[in-house]
């Protein structure tokens, strides 16, 4: 009974651990701005987002966000949540509260939304229930305008300068892209993204909001201002591209050694290497999105229905079944025809499985009676029941037969 400790205490492994020291108060070392200012982020719609609240007072157990959205006054800011997740103090007034509400969470301070969209852009403030200001965002969510192959072309593409009367441009406009990301597959053939965010360069942009330095924010930031109407009119957004890979699986780990049998024996196993399954139903004709576990912004991620890889390219000819710029797979709407297996692909290994079925869901408009399979199911039923119906007047004309020939050679 006790051999599997024992054991434990034989290697100098099990004598090795040390509790770990324990974390100063980032809070206390980090003063927070007299003067508020405005830290523009830029973002994918599509990704999840993480706004971590860099300083606090530490008398200040827990925050409350503020949210103001773009284009509106200081007068719009509306409390979203506190640390203990208390909801809206003013719902009725909040910009697309309920679906903003539905997908943002409170995280040691970072607010996290989740499915982030154009709508959710604007001023985002780490406060206190008292009104105080400690930390503010100006988040700029871009929607993906153009999705295509890698170019040959620079990294880097420059647009229209509207020039002053003195020659010298009021802004440039250009598209900044990210690093590739890796093969988002191992062993067969993959793909890798990456994005390409607009932003703006120009000397008149207001000083309350900075960017990557003084004179260069996104384009969608508050700091653009009004008078650049052009810029503001057109709304640039972000470009995804797409080339394809094919990169060798890595090679098996090694075998497990004494003491990580005996840990798995015990029940506490430190590796993890099994893939995470999960069974999901979901009625017909209603938008579905599935999510990878543990997938963050800048991570390959990839989806398989089956044996049958789904590749981004491929999948804009279908604008029903498709991978967002979140790295989401969307239905749109989904299908009885839909239900199957799906697996996920994380950083070039296999890391989820899911069992989808989509089932018939009747609402309050629809009956059975509208089904398009109604009819044929119907036919099959009635088939059924004449057979069935046959057979058993058969059996009797048989068993009818049976007693008179035996009452025939009685007599």
């Amino acid at each position: 009974m006790f051999t599997p400790f024992i054991l434990i205490l034989l290697f100098t492994k099990a004598w090795s651990f040390e509790p770990p020291e324990e974390k100063a108060d980032v809070f206390a070392k980090k003063a927070c701005p007299a003067f508020l200012t405005f830290f523009n982020a830029a973002y994918l719609a599509g990704a999840t987002v993480e706004l971590p609240c860099y300083c606090k007072p530490h008398q200040v157990h827990s925050v409350v966000w503020f949210f103001r959205k773009l284009g509106s006054g200081s007068e719009e800011t509306r409390a979203l949540a506190d640390h203990h997740g208390n909801q809206l103090l003013d719902s009725s007034r909040i910009p697309h509260g309920v679906d903003l509400r539905s997908r943002f969470f409170i995280r040691l301070f970072s607010l996290l939304l989740f499915r982030a969209s154009v709508d959710d852009s604007g001023v985002y403030i780490c406060g206190s229930e008292h009104g105080d200001y400690f930390y503010a965002y100006d988040l700029d969510i871009q929607e993906v305008q153009k999705l295509g192959p890698a170019r040959e072309s620079a990294s880097i593409s420059r647009k229209r300068r509207p020039r002053q009367r003195s020659g010298e441009p009021l802004y440039r406009v250009f598209t900044a892209f990210r690093p590739w990301s890796r093969c988002d597959r191992c062993g067969v053939p993959g793909e890798q993204v990456r994005a390409g965010l607009c932003y703006v360069h120009s000397r008149f942009l207001h000083v309350r909001y900075q960017g990557t330095n003084r004179t260069v924010v996104s384009c969608g930031s508050e700091a653009v201002p009004e008078a650049f109407s052009r810029l503001k009119r057109s709304r640039p957004g972000a470009s995804l591209e797409v080339r394809s890979c094919h990169v060798t699986c890595p090679n098996e780990a090694p075998p497990p050694s004494v003491v990580d049998n005996i840990m798995v024996f015990v029940g506490h196993s430190s590796k993890e290497t099994q893939v995470q399954v999960s069974y999901l139903n979901h009625p017909a004709d209603q938008i579905l999105t599935l999510g990878c576990p543990d997938a963050r912004p800048g991570m390959a991620v990839a989806w398989d229905r089956g044996s049958k890889p789904i590749y981004r390219l491929h999948s804009q000819a279908s604008p029903r079944l498709y991978i967002d710029a979140g790295h989401h797979l969307v239905f749109k709407p989904a299908t009885l025809q839909d239900s199957d297996v799906y697996y996920c692909w994380l950083q070039g290994r296999r890391v989820a499985e899911i069992h989808l079925l989509v089932y018939t869901s009747f609402g309050k408009n629809s009956s059975i009676w509208s089904h398009p399979e109604f009819s044929t199911a119907m036919q099959v039923v009635l088939k059924c029941y004449a057979t069935m119906t046959g057979v058993f007047c058969l059996l009797l004309l048989i068993r009818a037969g049976v007693r008179l020939r035996r009452d025939a050679h009685t007599d």
